[in-house]
C-alpha cells in the first residue's frame, strides 16, 4: 500500500462541459453554436459516421443559423500520430477556423481535439503528447470552442480532456492530457447510437464499464500529498463526486448492456448505455483510471493480426474499450486488497442478483468473466493474438502509462504488471 502521506489533500477538484442530452438533441446545434458568434466551423468525423448522414445533417442545420460549415470525414478509427497530423494540416490548410463540432465516437471526438489544439497553439503533436513518450507541453493558448457528438456509447470523450492516439514508430497508444482539451458542450443524443453494430457496442460498453470501475477503485484523493493550486492535474482521484457518477453508470448497465448487444434497435437500452456512458465521463475524466486503461495502450499499440467484429477490415485492430477489459479481471484482483469494500460494491452493482461468494477477490473477475462471455468479448489477450512471448514488451509499453497507473489504489511494479498481463493471456 501507498505510504501516508504526512502532509495529506484535503482538496479534490471537478470539471465537466455543459451537457445537452436526450432524443433529437443533435438537432439543436446550430443555436448552441450560434450563442458563442462563431462563422466558420469545422465537422469532423469518420468515414463510417460520415456514410449515416448524420454530419452534414448537422453542417447544413450550422448553415441555417448563418455559419459557414464543412465537413471532414478522415479521422482515423483508433487515431495514430500519422492520422492526427494529417487532419491536423487539413485544418491550418483550410482554416481560420472559430470552432470546431466532432461527431462520431471517441476516434473523432480525440482528433478534433488534436487539431483544436495544434490549430492555437505553437508546435508540434508529439510536443504536446504525455511524457514519456512525447514531450509533455501544456497549451499556452486558449482552445477554440468544441462541440463533441458521440454516436457511439463508451469512450465518454465528450466529457474529458484526454486525446488518445497511437503513436506508430514506438507501437504504443498514450495521449494527450488537459484540460484546455475539454469540449465545451457534449450533445449526447440516443438516436445517432441505433445503427451501431453489436461488435462495437461491446467493446465500446466494455470502456464505460472500466471507466466507471477504475475510477471508483482509483487512489482516493486524500491520499496524496497535498499539491500547491498550479499542480493540480484533472485526475485528481476518487471522490465523492465521481463515486456518484460511477455508481449509477455501473447501475445502468447492470440492466442495458447485454439488452443493448443483442437488441441494437431496443431505444430504451440504446438510452440507458448512452446515459451510462455520459455518467462514467464525468466520473473517469475527474477521478482517473488506472491499470487496466494502462495495460489497453501496448495491447491496442502492438497488435498484428486481429480483426474485430464490426469495424473496418482494411487494418488489424484492437478496439480501445476490448483492450481495456482484457485485463481487467486480473487487475480488479490485484487492486482488491487497496479497497475490499469498493470492488465488492462494484461487483454487487453490476451483478445485483449475484450472492457474495467465499472467494472475495474473485468476486468482481467473476462478475467481468461472466459479462464479457456473454457479449463475446475475446478470451483474454490471447484471443487478440499474445502469448507469454509478448509479455515483456506490453509491461514496457504499459509502464510508460506513468499518469495512469499513478492513480492505481496500490503501487504498480514490473513484475506486478507481468503477472496480472500472463494471467490474462486466457481467461476462461
Amino acid at each position: 500500500m501507498y505510504t501516508a502521506p504526512s502532509n495529506p489533500e484535503s482538496v479534490f477538484t471537478y470539471g465537466a462541459p455543459a451537457l445537452k442530452f436526450g432524443p433529437g438533441a443533435s438537432a439543436e446545434i446550430g443555436f448552441d453554436l450560434a450563442q458563442y458568434g462563431v462563422h466558420r466551423v469545422l465537422v469532423i468525423t469518420d468515414p463510417g459516421v460520415a456514410a449515416t448522414g448524420a454530419p452534414e445533417r448537422i453542417a447544413a442545420h450550422l448553415a441555417g443559423y448563418g455559419m459557414e460549415a464543412a465537413v471532414y470525414d478522415g479521422a482515423h478509427v483508433e487515431p495514430t500520430d500519422a492520422s492526427l497530423l494529417a487532419a491536423i494540416e487539413h485544418a491550418r490548410a483550410t482554416g481560420p477556423w472559430d470552432a470546431f463540432v466532432a461527431v462520431g465516437g471517441g476516434s473523432s471526438i480525440d482528433t478534433a481535439k488534436a487539431v483544436n489544439l495544434l490549430t492555437t497553439n505553437p508546435g508540434e503533436l508529439m510536443d504536446y503528447v504525455n511524457a514519456p513518450v512525447g514531450g509533455g507541453l501544456a497549451p499556452n493558448a486558449p482552445l477554440k470552442p468544441l462541440v463533441a457528438v458521440p454516436t457511439t456509447t463508451g469512450t465518454g470523450a465528450e466529457s474529458t480532456t484526454i486525446c488518445v492516439l497511437d503513436v506508430l514508430d514506438q507501437k504504443v497508444k498514450t495521449g494527450i492530457s488537459h484540460v484546455r482539451l475539454r469540449p465545451v458542450l457534449a450533445v449526447v443524443d440516443p438516436d445517432l447510437t441505433l445503427t451501431q453494430p453489436a461488435g462495437v457496442t461491446a467493446a465500446a460498453g466494455m470502456d464505460i464499464l472500466c471507466h466507471a470501475l477504475e475510477s471508483y477503485t482509483a487512489r482516493p484523493y486524500a491520499s496524496y500529498e497535498r499539491k500547491r493550486p498550479e499542480e493540480r492535474v484533472p485526475y485528481c482521484g476518487a471522490n465523492p463526486v465521481a463515486d456518484m457518477f460511477s455508481e449509477r453508470a455501473l447501475h445502468l448497465l447492470s440492466r442495458s448492456f447485454r439488452r443493448a448487444v443483442r437488441h441494437g434497435d431496443d431505444a430504451g437500452a440504446r438510452g440507458e448505455m448512452a446515459l451510462a456512458a455520459t455518467f462514467a465521463g464525468l466520473g473517469f475524466g475527474n477521478a482517473g483510471v488506472h491499470i487496466p486503461h494502462a495495460n489497453a495502450y501496448p495491447i491496442a499499440g502492438r497488435v498484428r493480426d486481429f480483426h474485430p467484429e464490426g469495424y473496418p477490415k482494411d487494418e488489424p485492430m484492437v478496439p480501445h474499450g476490448m483492450a481495456v477489459a482484457l485485463t481487467a479481471p486480473e487487475a480488479f484482483r490485484f487492486t482488491f486488497e487497496a479497497g475490499p469494500e469498493r470492488h465488492l460494491r462494484a461487483a454487487e452493482l453490476l451483478d445485483p442478483a449475484a450472492g457474495r461468494p467465499d472467494d472475495l477477490a474473485g468476486f468482481l473477475p467473476r462478475v467481468l468473466l461472466r459479462l464479457m462471455r456473454d457479449i463475446g468479448i475475446p478470451n483474454g489477450i490471447g484471443g487478440v493474438g499474445y502469448g507469454e512471448a509478448d509479455v515483456p514488451g506490453l509491461v514496457e509499453g504499459a509502464m510508460k502509462q506513468r499518469r495512469l497507473l499513478a492513480t492505481a489504489p496500490r503501487p504498480v511494479t514490473e513484475d506486478d504488471v507481468a503477472g496480472i498481463l500472463t494471467r490474462s493471456i486466457r481467461l476462461w
